[in-house]
């Protein structure tokens, strides 16, 4: 689709170029931007469009473009704001997911930008209301419920005890205090999310003074704050046991429905299975799902067609009365994930790097004729080819071989050799930012018996526990090894073959030959790292096709040593493998051959010149991380929940969280954890990398860690932004946050930080138990 910017609106030109919001609000028909100082404010008359861009770490961005409807704008207002959103889309390259945003239905996408929630005020500016700001109107009295574990919605309802259930949270704002009813069936977290709408209805409405009372459900007169709270109903009455009406509007399990956009009609397309291949690159459809529509705009399609598909879609609600549909817009190669799960089978997405930086160029050389800044546009952060460890590299390390059902702990000068036949346990005590840190780990090689790794996860699973949970918990496969991984051993050599009873049991079992390593025998090394603190030496087949022109090697027979240097190595390369012959073979003199340059003897012990490859070996890379909330089910399902922009404070001490990170996941669990939920942690992680609910290709390799409520390392703090203090406060996510809401938050610390002192003296004895144990 060409992109012309004459007819773009002049409030559009320059956005979308940094990371963060902006917010236009529909006045007579044209997009006026929203003061910074006033994000989050929403009247119920207006249409906003609201663009959240998003810097990810490839260097480009990503854009999520929302129009929001209040319940009393008007028809026109409305149609105004989505085909806005269509143009804005196209000037910024056409890569946007669209989402249409009704008053009291947002996404959680949406509220997650505006926490704790959204609070329209009455009025607009096509009323000619005169807005009055909060806190200069007379305080009248309100109830709310409340409705939400992550993010909340928050509607108004009549003051009167008929609104009132044991479902939900309510708030009652009173001129000098807020009351907060907790349902007798609501849950801990919906609680603790709901104090956070009252600390916000207390800085917003009452400039930070006023009191704040917690009533639960159930609780009679004989409680002062809940006496009080009733009295203002007329006095205490029984609830009647309904059920909830959850005002969810259309079935979310109807049978999707594909209808292609022609000419201004909708058609139906009649299929058997809902496939790729249905979707055509010069078309747009809609994708009616019932709770849920999309519209797929084809990447050859003309922007008056994708104006033309908006506006069909605003009219099939209209007429259809689908007043609680989310409807999301996007365009072919950045489909989101919910969309491609509603069909059958979804091809691997095509690199569209190259595309979506050239569309972008194009954008900005038209911003740029046109006199604008195009700077952060085109800015790309550039990626580093080694990430920051973010652990202290001058810990305390012991290793294990795992031996059938038991282990064997190495010397020192052997726990740097691994074999690629075996498994191993290691334990890395460390100083963090500010306490002592505890690694427990587990190193799969790529030909290891399962029974022995099976052996390796139960065992390193009894020193957590043995340490209380307080150590952070890996998972590592051969090949697939995180940064902290290698920082750890600093000088690694892996050999083939192995030393374990599994290893040699399998090989005895099978007829095979074994190709244990032996300094007698041939062998060759592939050099890999980034400097003496992360170096490695990986025992490769012995011929020429393991050569690569980006990697330095060292081949040896037993009687002559060979450094082969690849075109394409640096001076750190060629210190590496110097310092990793110590390691390798230190008695005999080495000869240093350059590629190119090999003598017959080298060839000869290779077996024959063969074409190799000068490509470095890629590794999978840290990729913007993903917060789930998890639930493992009764018979073993787990079901996931994205939490989007998500904060500390989105970590329940009563659930289990994980953080994708795409080359390894963190499985976060809480301090209120059932205890025999917490020893399925890694369990919960092999199967979210089976779900891959990102459809990233996740692989069953892919490292995890288990992090535990109040002993989070550095390596997982660092996607948020921390405060400690929170992590060592103790009792549920509801108790805590009252407590900090009621001023009571140092108080609550203080017995949590006894508690800690507690637990360390005890621990110091445990260990010398775990020590014996180990």
């Amino acid at each position: 689709m060409s992109i012309s910017m004459k007819n773009l609106d002049p409030a559009f030109r320059g956005a979308g170029q940094k990371d963060g919001l902006e917010i236009w609000r529909i006045e007579n028909f044209k997009p006026i931007p929203v003061p910074t100082s006033s994000y989050g404010k929403f009247y119920m008359g207006d249409s906003y469009i609201i663009l959240k861009t998003s810097a990810l770490k490839k260097g480009s961005f990503r854009h999520d473009i929302h129009y929001w409807l209040g319940k009393d704008t008007s028809q026109d207002e409305a149609g105004t704001a989505a085909i806005l959103t269509v143009e804005l889309d196209a000037a910024l390259g056409g890569r946007a997911v669209q989402y249409r945003e009704l008053q009291g239905n947002e996404t959680e996408k949406l509220l997650s930008y505006f926490r704790p929630c959204i609070m329209p005020q009455p009025g607009g500016i096509a009323s000619g209301f005169n807005h009055v700001e909060v806190n200069e109107q007379e305080h009248v009295t309100r109830l709310y419920v409340c409705r939400g574990k992550h993010v909340v919605h928050v509607k108004e309802v009549p003051f009167a005890r008929s609104s009132l259930n044991h479902d939900d949270i309510f708030i009652l704002d009173t001129k000098s205090k807020i009351f907060q009813f907790n349902g007798s069936n609501s849950c801990i977290q919906e609680r603790a999310k709901a104090l956070e709408v009252v600390q916000y209805i207390k800085d917003t409405f009452h400039e930070g003074k006023c009191e704040v009372a917690a009533v639960e459900d159930g609780k009679l007169m004989a409680d002062a704050e809940a006496g009080e709270f009733w009295a203002l109903f007329g006095g205490f009455a029984p609830l009647p046991r309904k059920i909830r009406s959850e005002e969810t509007g259309e079935d979310m399990e109807a049978a999707a429905k594909l209808l292609c956009f022609n000419q201004g009609q909708l058609e139906p397309i009649s299929f058997e299975s809902l496939t790729h291949d249905l979707l055509e690159t010069n078309k747009c459809y809609l994708l009616d799902c019932g709770g849920e529509m999309y519209v797929w705009m084809g990447r050859s399609t003309s922007l008056q067609q994708r104006k033309g598909a908006s506006e069909a879609a605003e009219k099939l609600l209209t007429d259809d009365s689908r007043t609680k549909s989310h409807v999301m817009k996007m365009i072919e190669g950045y489909e989101t994930v919910a969309f491609k799960s509603k069909f059958n089978e979804w091809p691997p997405t095509p690199d569209l790097k190259l595309s979506s930086e050239d569309g972008r160029g194009k954008v900005a050389a038209l911003l740029k004729n046109q006199g604008l800044d195009v700077k952060g546009l085109m800015k790309s952060a550039p990626e580093t080819e080694e990430p920051e460890p973010y652990i202290d590299c001058t810990g305390n390390l012991q290793v294990w071989r795992v031996n059938g059902n038991a282990k064997t702990l190495l010397a020192s000068a052997e726990q740097s050799k691994f074999y690629t036949g075996d498994c191993y346990i290691f334990q890395y005590t460390y100083t963090g930012e500010d306490k002592e840190e505890c690694l427990i780990g587990t190193w799969f090689g790529n030909k290891s018996v399962e029974e022995e790794r099976a052996s390796a996860i139960k065992l390193a699973s009894k020193m957590v526990q043995a340490a209380k949970f307080q150590a952070t918990m890996a998972r590592l496969y051969e090949g697939k090894e995180p940064i902290q991984f290698f920082v750890i051993f600093q000088s690694l050599q892996v050999f083939k073959g192995g030393l374990s009873s599994g290893y040699k049991n399998f090989i005895a079992e099978s007829g095979l030959d074994d190709d244990s390593y032996s300094e007698a025998g041939l062998a060759l090394f592939r050099i890999q790292g980034s400097g003496s603190e992360n170096m490695q030496a990986i025992q490769v087949d012995a011929v020429a096709s393991s050569l690569n022109s980006s990697y330095c090697y060292i081949l040896h027979d037993g009687n002559s040593v060979f450094t082969w240097i690849g075109n394409l190595t640096t001076s750190l390369d060629h210190e590496l493998v110097e310092r990793q012959l110590d390691a390798i073979k230190s008695d005999l003199p080495s000869r240093s051959l350059k590629e190119g340059r090999e003598t017959d003897k080298f060839w000869e012990l290779l077996g024959d010149k063969l074409k190799y490859s000068n490509k470095k070996i890629e590794r999978e890379q840290e990729s913007d991380p993903h917060l789930f909330s998890c639930i493992l089910s009764k018979d073993g399902n787990l079901k996931v929940k994205e939490i989007h922009h998500f904060t500390q404070d989105d970590l329940m001490a009563e659930d289990v969280f994980v953080l994708d990170c795409h080359s390894y996941i963190f499985v976060w669990v809480g301090q209120e954890v059932d205890a025999k939920v917490k020893t399925q942690a890694m369990d919960i992680g092999e199967k979210f990398l089976v779900r891959d609910f990102l459809m990233k290709n996740l692989s069953r390799e892919t490292t995890i860690f288990t992090v535990s409520e109040g002993s989070e390392p550095q390596i997982f703090t660092r996607f948020f932004t921390w405060d400690s203090a929170k992590s060592l406060m103790h009792g549920s996510s509801y108790q805590r946050r009252l407590a900090i809401l009621k001023g009571g938050a140092a108080k609550l610390l203080d017995v949590s930080l006894n508690l800690v002192i507690f637990q360390f003296s005890a621990e110091i004895l445990g260990s010398i138990a775990c020590k014996r144990y180990l």
